[in-house]
Order: C-alpha cells, then sequence, then structure tokens
C-alpha cells in the first residue's frame, strides 16, 4: 500500500465513523408512540438540529419544538425553530435559547410528551448561569475549564452546579413525561456527562466541584466560587420526584462508530483492532504510548501482526502551556509522529467527529512516516510545535490538516493507525 492508499484509507474510515453517528440513521427505532396531548421536541448540542431534521421527518402528527445547536450546525426544519449560539465558550444567543427551553417545557403537562434531542456541545450551548452569575462569568468558567487540563468527567461536574438548566434542572422544570434521545460523545457513555446531563439525574455534588476547581488551580470568577462553596447550585439528585415520570435512550455511542470505521477497512483486508472507545488523559501522553504500542506491532509483531489498523476512541484533554491553538487531536498527532520520529510503515489519523478540534473549523489531521523530515525541511520543528500546543499550525504548515466542515453529529475522538 502507497503513500496516497494509505491516506484514503484512514479518512474512509473516518467518514464513515461520522457517517454511523448521523441522526437520520439512528433514529426510527427509538420513536415513542404518541401522546395523548401535544408532543414538544426540544434539543441541544452539535447534532441537536440534525437529531430535530430526522424526528420531524419521521413523527406523523403534529409537533412544536426548540432546538439550539452550534453556529453553522443548524438544518432546515418546518415545525422545529433551531437557534444556533456559541461553543466551546458560551455566548448571549446561548443564554437566551436556555431561559426560553426552560419556559417551553413548563407548558407541557401529564397528559402531553416531551422529546429532549440531547448531543456533545450542549454543555457550552446551554448558557444559564446560576446567580449571581452573569455571562461573563459562565465564559470566564468555560475558558479556565479548557484550559486546566481537566477531564469531561470533571469539567462537566463543575458546570452542572453553577447552572440553571443543567444537572436535570432543565427536566425538573417538566411536568409532562420526558423522553431523551442521546448522542453519546463522552468516556463511558455516562448520561450526565452528555451536554453535562440537562435531563437526567446527578449523583455528583457541589463539594466534588469545589474539590476539583482547587485540583487543578482554576482560577473562577468569586461569583462561581461563592455558588460551589455555599453549595447553592446544588443539582437534580437520585429520586428526586420531578424525574419520575423521565427516561433516556443512547441512540449511538463512539464504540458504533468506530465499529463502522473497523467495517471499511475489512473490506480493504486489512486486520482491524478496536483498542478502546473511552480512552482519556494528556493527549501528548497518549500519543506516546499508542507510538510506543505501533512500534511493537511493526518491528515485533506483538501485540498484533501488521498490516492491522488500530482504532480508539473517547476524549484526552490539553493543558495549555504554549501560545498555540490547542485541539487535542492534533496534539496527541503531533506527539505520536515525534515519538515515531519517521518510524516507516506507519500512518494515522486523528480527528473529532463533529469536525471542530478544540476552536478550530478543522476536525484533525494526518500523520505519515515522511511528517517529521518535511516539517524539518519546512524549518520547523516539531518539539518546539508540540511544547507550544500548536498541532493546528503544523499541521496546516504541511497540508496534512483534515477538514470536514460541519459533520451535524458528535460521537468525540476518532484515532486511526495503520501499520504495514
Amino acid at each position: 500500500m502507497d503513500d496516497s492508499a494509505a491516506r484514503a484509507l484512514l479518512r474512509n474510515t473516518f467518514d464513515a465513523a461520522v457517517a454511523a453517528a448521523q441522526p437520520a440513521l439512528c433514529l426510527q427505532k427509538f420513536l415513542p408512540q404518541p401522546p395523548k396531548g401535544k408532543l414538544g421536541v426540544i434539543g441541544a448540542g452539535k447534532a441537536s438540529a440534525a437529531m430535530a431534521q430526522a424526528f420531524e421527518a419521521l413523527w406523523p402528527g403534529p409537533l412544536e419544538g426548540l432546538v439550539v445547536t452550534r453556529y453553522g450546525y443548524s438544518a432546515p426544519c418546518e415545525r422545529i425553530e433551531i437557534i444556533e449560539a456559541s461553543h466551546p465558550v458560551p455566548d448571549a444567543a446561548g443564554e437566551v435559547a436556555s431561559h426560553r427551553l426552560l419556559e417551553f417545557v413548563s407548558r407541557f403537562g401529564p397528559d402531553d410528551l416531551v422529546i429532549a434531542l440531547i448531543s456533545g456541545g450542549g454543555s457550552a450551548l446551554l448558557a444559564a448561569p446560576l446567580p449571581p452569575m452573569t455571562l461573563a462569568d459562565e465564559q470566564a468558567v468555560n475558558r479556565a475549564l479548557l484550559a486546566s487540563g481537566a477531564s469531561i468527567t470533571e469539567m462537566n461536574c463543575i458546570r452542572r452546579h453553577i447552572s440553571l438548566i443543567k444537572g436535570g434542572r432543565l427536566a425538573a422544570a417538566c411536568k409532562a413525561p420526558m423522553i431523551t434521545l442521546a448522542i453519546s460523545d463522552v468516556p463511558g457513555d455516562d448520561p450526565i456527562d452528555i451536554a453535562s446531563g440537562p435531563t437526567v439525574a446527578d449523583p455528583t455534588t457541589s463539594a466534588e466541584a469545589l474539590a476539583i476547581v482547587k485540583r487543578f488551580g482554576m482560577d473562577l470568577p468569586a461569583s462561581a466560587m461563592q455558588i460551589l462553596e455555599s453549595g447553592a447550585g446544588e443539582s437534580v439528585k437520585p429520586g428526586d420526584p420531578r424525574l419520575a415520570n423521565k427516561s433516556l435512550h443512547l441512540i449511538t455511542t463512539p464504540r458504533m462508530a468506530l465499529e463502522a470505521a473497523a467495517e471499511v477497512a475489512h473490506k480493504a483486508g486489512v486486520e482491524t483492532h478496536i483498542l478502546s472507545d473511552d480512552i482519556e488523559g494528556e493527549a501528548r501522553d497518549v500519543g506516546k504510548v499508542l507510538a510506543g504500542l505501533a512500534r511493537s506491532v511493526k518491528r515485533h509483531g506483538t501485540p498484533f501482526k501488521a498490516p492491522c489498523l488500530l482504532l480508539s476512541g473517547g476524549e484526552t484533554t490539553v493543558t495549555l502551556r504554549g501560545k498555540g491553538r490547542g485541539g487535542r487531536n492534533v496534539e496527541f498527532l503531533l506527539s505520536l509522529a515525534v515519538a515515531l520520529n519517521g518510524e516507516a510503515g506507519i500512518y494515522a489519523l486523528a480527528g473529532d467527529t463533529d469536525g471542530v478540534d478544540g476552536a478550530e473549523e478543522i476536525a484533525g489531521a494526518i500523520s505519515t512516516p515522511s511528517t517529521i523530515a518535511r516539517a524539518f525541511a519546512k524549518g520547523i520543528k516539531p518539539k518546539e510545535s508540540l511544547a507550544n500546543n500548536d498541532g493546528h499550525g503544523f499541521f496546516q504548515s504541511l497540508g496534512d490538516s483534515v477538514i470536514t466542515g460541519p459533520t451535524r453529529t458528535n460521537v468525540n475522538d476518532f484515532r486511526a493507525i495503520l501499520i504495514l
């Protein structure tokens, strides 16, 4: 397999993973029975507009709805209003949408039914800070979280305890039965971490959130600290009677996306191994570990025989220390490339299935055996780029970025290492 064929196979597996997570393929078998009364549809997340469009097309009866998604991720709907807002740092549009969602669900009663379409990205889009916090305070919190190196589970624990809508509060505001249909983008598929769990009970506490803030030395606004220290932001707990008529179904997960990618490789005649769908940790550390695994396969035929493809997912983190643009997938990939140092026959792709790695409109990148040499030929020092958290700048300079545009879904990170 030559260079172009290896690149094409990696990109095809990534595209298959994204395609497998499209709501139009996943929603139909989860359609509920019509209620006696009204049907309302709400949603939040990068995939929520596409989910709304698919649900509307499948639902035979009347409905009304309100959904918030990321700028550029809208989908045309006739009966469901789509609002666009900012991600990963919230904005005023997200704050308005959040309060409108709380008011919307309050209109429905026991004979009605509310469908909640929830996907990754909802944490930032559901911007409803608990007083005395302001939107500017919530924006500051989000920036601190993104730069902290905390895991998605840790970040969302904090978000749930400073919000008027997360941590089960959206469901608690609704007297009607509610069915949440969720696309998981989090390691372990825990519903409380998908969009910070606006429709599910939260067993974590304000004290746990405060401990995370202190562990990572986060500098949060005084208003946020006041809420956490006082316990005023305690979330809706398991057993709360307001959630007695609420349920949830995961309609697609990172594992399903990896299995779709594996099928593409299998059809191409390449043995494939799914390592895990919930790898966490510093992106650069994961890069070093998987580089070591790839070298072992290439040099010693253990634990797998080459040629093969190693797939993994999850959500790594980046602790920003340099002045680069971050991006956990490109940071992982640059760390892997530095560790491999031009090892022959090893190619890799890392990308975010939502099409956005970090805050960039770039999904990820591809690494090849010539990556390091081509960088030096351009006067770029790979280790310096890595130290500066500048994976995006590094791979853009080489023409190796992976750009998809808005995918309108999100099942988290995708990593594929091809060993020939």
